[in-house]
């Protein structure tokens, strides 16, 4: 009987929550929801040096934060930190890092620490592409998609997490893909390194709800091939639906993301739906669904960033 009437108490104030998290945002879909206010806050970008990254320092340097440029690529950093000062920004900082070693992660996390303080935007944004089938791609780029695309994240969470603990303050950005929600034909370690940094970020986010640390946000994103070079040559077979996105739509897209704490951001929407259609077609129409839209051979083309150049 106790443990019944427990049952039924639970099931009342599950509801009671529910409904209540239903209104909240059916009221934001409304009512645009407030935007927080990023001056001052140190901003970590990785991946800085061109494309994405740099688009995003740039929004963030007319918003008044103070930027911490992370890249690989020195010169490409070094122009990204003269176009950010131009923006606006006062305070920026530019440090050549390789994201695929874990010990040159740490060891430059920690001359951040000392030299510009307690990172309170984390966004974990570099990334590769191999775009080769999975038994023509060399062990070497299989570890180092997965290194940078997602191992990274493990190394810059466990750096910079702490302290927004410790300050009750922070915001957790995971720039995954929509290769990262759906399988891609040519694309099996990006894929693979995608799911796993969707699944990291989201399994993070769900011990800050644990550990009630309200402080920390988490945004994940998952865009659709972006125009930034790094899948050159590749085509989408239905632009109507899925259009290959111009770069500075996707970064207005995360910048309001996360001066919104938006947890999920599919790029576009209709990528949402395409999850949906996922969980519940038969597997042979999903798979005709995928062959519809291009998924077979949207890297029939791929010329990349690196190969171009």
């Amino acid at each position: 009987m106790a443990s019944s009437l427990k049952s039924s108490k639970e099931l009342l104030v599950f509801l009671g929550k529910s409904m209540i998290a239903f209104l909240e945002s059916l009221i934001f879909t409304i009512i645009p929801k407030p935007r927080k206010n990023v001056a001052g806050e140190i901003v970590l970008i990785t991946g800085a040096g061109s494309g994405l990254g740099r688009l995003l320092a740039l929004r963030f340097a007319r918003l008044g934060s103070v930027l911490v440029l992370w890249d690989i690529n020195k010169e490409g950093n070094e122009e990204t930190c003269r176009m950010v000062r131009e923006a606006g920004a006062t305070r920026v900082y530019a440090y050549t890092c390789d994201c695929s070693q874990r010990e040159n992660i740490y060891r430059v996390a920690e001359q951040v620490k000392k030299e510009v303080g307690d990172v309170s935007i984390l966004i974990n944004n570099a990334g590769v592409v191999t775009g080769k089938s999975f038994l023509d791609c060399p062990d070497e780029l299989i570890e180092k998609a997965l290194d940078v695309n997602f191992k990274a994240h493990l190394w810059t969470y466990k750096s910079f997490l702490p302290a927004m603990i410790a300050n009750e303050h922070g915001h957790l950005v995971c720039i995954s893909s929509s290769a990262g929600l759906v399988g891609v034909n040519k694309l099996a370690d990006y894929c693979a390194s995608k799911f796993a940094a969707f699944g990291f970020a989201e399994s993070v986010f769900m011990e800050t709800i644990v550990q009630k640390l309200k402080g920390i946000k988490t945004t994940i994103v998952c865009p659709f091939f972006i125009k930034t070079g790094m899948f050159e040559g590749c085509s989408t077979a239905r632009p109507f639906l899925l259009p290959l996105l111009e770069p500075e739509y996707v970064a207005d897209k995360i910048v309001d993301g996360i001066l919104t704490d938006k947890v999920y951001l599919n790029v576009p929407k209709f990528i949402s739906f395409m999850l949906f259609l996922k969980s519940i077609l038969p597997v042979k129409m999903a798979v005709l669904t995928a062959d519809y839209m291009g998924a077979f051979n949207v890297m029939d083309s791929f010329v990349g960033k690196n190969k171009k150049n």
